[in-house]
């Protein structure tokens, strides 16, 4: 691997010339702790060398205003690289295998149920190539790798991490190996697998699974899109919000509700909505930011419940496993995030998460993973307890598709009605399924 950059803190003499960087036409400079405030040359590096905190991209708004229009936006290609000078990458020919640009769908039937006039999905269950929202991690991750000189790229992951960085190596002719806990759903196993990668089942969870990572990122020097690239691989996440606000009609909602795992996603689609306002494209307002945890790990719930401004380790226990992180690295940022908005984070329990997909699917046409599962409940939960404005603009965001999981909710919907080839047949199955439907709905009714 190539490697000609420092990973030494930079003094404000050596930062290098903003025009150094102006002339690639690309708007970040460098690299911040959030905590101390010390800066980074651009590279492989995610911890501050002198607090411990994380790293994250610094840009330069006043040149992005100078040079962004949403004209220029508008004009570029269908995917999250029409937003490119916001994103931490040199190259005028990204890796773009068409990521991004999901559906903004207008929910009715399911705004209808909850008592919400105007509910919007995001819909990054049919995001490319891989049916979910890591796709846009993914894709400037390792377009920033090929930039460092990496030839090897890896993750830690619960699935679709795993699938999204797999796919995309292989598009990109990079070498991959991937880890997983071995407990994982078999169609996001087999979704790495299709790829060809070198993949790592590890007998712990997510959390054991990231630790063994960080050694081998150390050891190996391999490109890691969640470790030593990950400030990068974050800011995919802010095109969510950038195409909200694009196909809102360049304005903000009022408020979204999110799922949380790392947390990274729910800072991310902050920064992107702030940032979007900061060089002028959209004007301000405030926007309410919910987040949604299964309860069966829910580290950052329970610390906003408790009023605290520290997250306390848990052990995952729920069939969300693609947000079951048990030590959220940006757990304590989501927390400020929620309580500086007005926002809540709730959490649903597994039985409420198989409801919130088969409501999702039922009403809508969707079918999502645990992760939109469980945000829908939460939607529900929130509606129900008079938490959101019934008339504001609400946008959920739905992060991966249900083919992925499906042993989440086999054992909780019906079974094909078995007829022979006769008219006859047919009908008497049509009065056992319309006699079972009153059921149901005199059940439902009680």
């Amino acid at each position: 691997m190539t490697q000609t950059l420092s990973h030494r803190p930079l003094s404000p003499a050596d930062l290098p010339p903003s025009s150094a960087l102006r002339t690639l036409q690309v708007g970040f400079r460098r690299l911040r702790c959030r905590e101390c405030g010390a800066e980074y040359e651009p590279v492989a590096k995610h911890v501050c060398d002198l607090c411990f905190g994380p790293l994250e991209v610094v840009y330069d708004y006043d040149w992005l205003k100078s040079v962004v229009s949403r004209q220029s936006i508008q004009a570029g290609p269908l995917s999250i690289w029409r937003y490119r000078p916001f994103l931490p990458v040199l190259s005028e020919r990204p890796i773009d295998v068409g990521t991004g640009m999901t559906p903004l769908v207008k929910a009715e039937r399911l705004g209808r149920r909850l008592g919400l006039k105007n509910l919007y999905l995001k819909n990054d269950a049919v995001n490319m190539p891989t049916l979910s929202f890591k796709d846009r991690v993914v894709s400037v991750a390792l377009t920033r790798a090929k930039e460092l000189g990496f030839t090897t790229v890896s993750c830690a992951s619960t699935g679709n991490l795993a699938n999204s960085t797999a796919a995309i190596a292989a598009h990109a002719g990079l070498d991959c190996t991937i880890f997983i806990p071995a407990d994982l759903e078999a169609g996001k196993v087999l979704g790495s697998l299709i790829y060809n990668p070198t993949v790592m089942a590890v007998e712990g969870n997510y959390d054991q699974v990231n630790r063994l990572c960080a050694e081998v990122a150390d050891r190996y020097g391999w490109g890691f899109v969640n470790i030593n690239l990950r400030p990068y691989y974050a800011e995919g996440s802010k095109t969510l919000a950038y195409e909200v606000a694009e196909q809102l009609g360049w304005q903000l909602p009022d408020q979204v509700v999110i799922p949380l795992a790392s947390g990274s996603l729910y800072t991310k689609i902050y920064k992107g909505f702030q940032e979007f306002v900061k060089v002028g494209l959209v004007a301000e307002k405030p926007v309410i930011f919910h987040g949604a945890q299964a309860q069966g790990c829910s580290p950052i719930a329970q610390a906003f419940r408790e009023g605290r401004d520290f997250v306390t380790p848990v052990k995952p226990n729920t069939i969300a496993k693609s947000i079951a992180i048990g030590n959220p690295a940006d757990g304590i940022y989501a927390l400020e995030i929620a309580r500086k908005t007005g926002g809540q984070i709730a959490t649903a329990t597994d039985p409420e998460i198989v409801a919130g997909i088969k409501l999702l699917a039922e009403t809508e046409g969707i079918f999502t993973e645990t992760a939109g599962g469980t945000t829908i409940a939460v939607l529900k939960r929130l509606a129900e307890s008079g938490q959101l404005d019934p008339e504001a603009v609400t946008v959920a965001y739905i992060t991966g598709n249900g083919l992925k999981t499906q042993e989440a909710v086999q054992a909780h919907v019906g079974h094909p009605l078995v007829i022979s080839p006769k008219l006859e047949s047919f009908e008497q199955a049509l009065e056992r399924a319309r006699t079972l439907e009153r059921l149901d709905w005199q059940e439902a009714s009680v």
